[in-house]
């Protein structure tokens, strides 16, 4: 003991009066709170914290915030209770095809080099339609899209694929298809279509809509402009969807200036890079797969950054 005093920095005496000494009003208050929170959960075992909180400041006139009350729980080991059993199942990871791309969008540098696809729901009035896209990340352009004759019809991602396989004969350089693990798009009868092709299949991870930001991206703006510009809200039949469909993709491709592009349009992108106005760089071919993120990637290289700056001050 007089070896943990001296650790301390506290004489003997001084220690065994601290020890000794008088409850504080506060861990009274402290006492006197997690017992009352004890009382009520043995009698109302189906509520949270929250809701005891609650009870206490209603019933006992004792005032304690939602924060207090929760860190009681933890104290005490205890949560709400439900007669329905909670089954949890690890998640299954299908990884059917590896990551191609992860962090490393930006390095595409040719048209019909990567191409995304994913499917987005349009809901208004009493209509519901799903409609499959397929895009090209480098020029950003629409190369096909089909309406689903139904909800939860496969064959719109099937006949685009048919139409992506049409537009690429004739080119021997692969093709990164990238996609999300729906079913469809990791089932046979899909993966079966691009078989002796140019087509190469890459899948975004499991529970990561990151992995494929392209279309996250697109598909969020994409539908804005459907709405607020478009009135496609405003169809009233299937013809009129696909009509309105239609004319937006004309316009996107042909005439919509692209941010991401130099505010060039998809169409005129493209044709630029086959007359050689933009240089193939061969960056994709070279890139580096990694799962980090890169805003992590940013901030680790920051910080060795600063390390070594650090230590040339200190040597210097």
């Amino acid at each position: 003991m007089q070896d943990l005093c001296a650790l301390m920095g506290v004489s003997r005496s001084g220690y065994y009066k601290w020890k000794k000494r008088d409850k504080s009003k506060r861990d009274i208050k402290r006492e006197e709170l997690i017992a009352l929170v004890e009382v009520v959960h043995t009698d109302h075992r189906t509520h949270g914290y929250r809701w005891t909180a609650a009870y206490i400041r209603i019933e006992y006139g004792y005032e304690c915030s939602d924060n207090y009350v929760y860190k009681c729980f933890r104290f005490l080991g205890i949560k709400s209770e439900t007669k329905h059993q909670v089954h949890y199942r690890k998640r299954k990871e299908k990884d059917k095809y590896p990551n191609l791309i992860f962090t490393t969008w930006d390095t595409v540098d040719r048209p019909r080099q990567v191409i995304v696809s994913d499917m987005t729901a349009f809901k208004f009035w009493i209509l519901y339609f799903e409609v499959t896209f397929y895009f090209d990340v480098f020029t950003k352009e629409i190369l096909t899209y089909k309406v689903a004759a139904r909800k939860g019809d496969r064959n719109q991602y099937i006949d685009g694929l048919e139409d992506v396989k049409g537009l690429l004969k004739g080119q021997s350089e692969p093709v990164v298809l990238h996609t999300d693990q729906g079913s469809v798009y990791s089932s046979m009868a899909y993966n079966d279509i691009i078989k002796d092709t140019v087509i190469v299949r890459s899948m975004s991870r499991a529970g990561k809509p990151t992995d494929n930001p392209v279309n996250e991206s697109i598909n969020g703006w994409m539908k804005e402009e459907l709405y607020m510009d478009f009135k496609i809200g405003e169809c009233r039949s299937r013809e009129e969807f696909e009509k309105v469909l239609d004319t937006y993709v004309e316009f996107y491709n042909k005439h919509r200036p692209c941010y991401a592009i130099g505010y060039d349009t998809p169409a005129g992108y493209r044709k630029r890079f086959f007359k050689g106005e933009l240089p193939r760089k061969n960056t994709f071919e070279n890139r580096v797969l990694t799962a980090e993120p890169k805003f992590v990637q940013k901030r680790r290289k920051q910080a060795a950054s600063e390390s070594v700056s650090t230590f040339e001050k200190e040597i210097g």
